[in-house]
């Protein structure tokens, strides 16, 4: 018990530091006082432009939405379901990651920030900030690290697994600002607004199994 009442407090403190952290970010866009760290960091990223580096980053852009992450989606809600039985897990991970993509939806509605135009190696449409990408890997790789890592037998194992997940969600945010397409700001206010709303989630599922879990009892 005391050990799921110091997951339940984690969590919450982890969502609470995450909305406060993406709040920082929407003001510090709203008075431009971020405008010289996004200049800075794009001028670096896109300073290292080659052809083989754009093929990279392309591909992970390709990887982050799409039929890539579609597929991602369907063949874990096979495996929880079919392969470990767990059908709340499931309900879980399709739920977050839609509310994510609303979520993404009514801040880029509420902020209407214009993408940087600076210089664009790819084309997207829409509002900016918050990137959609960004939540959508944070959201996708996160959940799946919350499912999939205590099914892992090994610590070498999880290890990995918790390595390549964060590879996928740094690369994936910064082939957005290397193609030109988001600002940094965009990306890390992303990664705060995903971190927020994952970490309420499982907050959320945590008390919902341990209800469960007692009255099974």
């Amino acid at each position: 018990m005391k050990q799921l009442q110091w997951l339940l407090a984690r969590a919450f403190l982890i969502c609470l530091l995450c909305a406060m952290g993406f709040g920082l970010v929407a003001l510090l866009i709203s008075d431009q006082s971020i405008t010289a760290f996004d200049q800075t960091l794009i001028s670096f990223i896109q300073g290292k432009e080659s052809p083989v580096l754009t093929a990279i980053m392309k591909a992970f852009s390709f990887i982050g939405a799409g039929i890539p992450a579609t597929v991602l989606t369907v063949l874990t809600s096979i495996f929880l379901y079919k392969v470990l039985g767990h059908r709340r897990e499931v309900i879980f991970f399709l739920t977050i990651l839609m509310s994510s993509w609303l979520l993404n939806e009514l801040l880029k509605i509420m902020f209407h920030r214009a993408r940087p135009t600076i210089h664009r190696i790819a084309e997207a449409t829409g509002y900016s900030f918050p990137s959609g990408h960004s939540m959508a890997a944070f959201t996708l790789y996160g959940a799946l690290s919350f499912l999939i890592w205590r099914h892992i037998p090994t610590a070498w194992g999880k290890g990995l697994f918790l390595a390549v997940s964060a590879v996928m969600i740094g690369m994936i945010g910064m082939s957005r600002i290397y193609l030109g397409v988001h600002y940094p700001s965009d990306v890390i206010g992303g990664y705060f607004a995903s971190g927020s709303l994952l970490a309420l989630f499982i907050w959320l599922f945590r008390r919902i199994q341990d209800r469960y879990g007692r009255q099974a009892r």
